[in-house]
């Protein structure tokens, strides 16, 4: 590879991508939601992330490049069929992705019907452009129902399991 006219190792290049990838996963983690799509070329060096508008909120013209991110709106839609029973809280996908029950194939399950769980609890894994991002309880409650199969491909804010909050 030839960067700036200058022959750049295999190796260089590992570590610029990896520097890159790194600088990613930072900025995703500070974002007030996930991005659509994210870009990283190493030649050149070049990081490019768009955050996506909902539908209903597109303007006409392209919002000016000195909106900050938290001044759009975010409205967080809710996947057909996510209604809770009655006294349950469910716990949605923050991104779209794979969903996992087990730290790895063939593992025990985080959490299955019937265990309590504490907030900031590890409760499942969702894989979401080969980044294993965890779930977590955000209250203390007993697990009602998981409403997802393990492997099972997950939409942003779709349900995953239900709690009955602890009193």
């Amino acid at each position: 590879m030839s960067v700036n006219g200058n022959t750049v190792a295999p190796r260089e290049v590992d570590e610029v991508v990896n520097v890159l990838r790194e600088q990613v996963i930072a900025l995703c983690a500070d974002a007030p939601r996930l991005p659509s799509a994210v870009r990283v070329r190493a030649g050149e060096v070049t990081i490019e992330v768009e955050w996506p508008l909902a539908p209903a909120t597109v303007p006409v013209a392209a919002p000016p490049v000195e909106t900050p991110v938290e001044a759009l709106p975010m409205p967080r839609p809710e996947p057909a069929g996510s209604a809770s029973p009655a006294g349950t809280v469910p716990v949605n996908a923050a991104t779209v992705g794979t969903f996992y029950r087990a730290p790895e194939p063939g593992g025990k399950p985080f959490v299955t019907e019937g265990d309590l769980v504490r907030p900031g609890q590890q409760i499942a894994i969702i894989e979401a452009m080969k980044l294993m991002i965890p779930v977590e309880a955000d209250r203390a409650g007993r697990v009602v129902e998981i409403c997802v199969a393990d492997g099972t491909s997950v939409e942003h804010g779709q349900a995953l399991l239900l709690l009955e909050p602890a009193p």
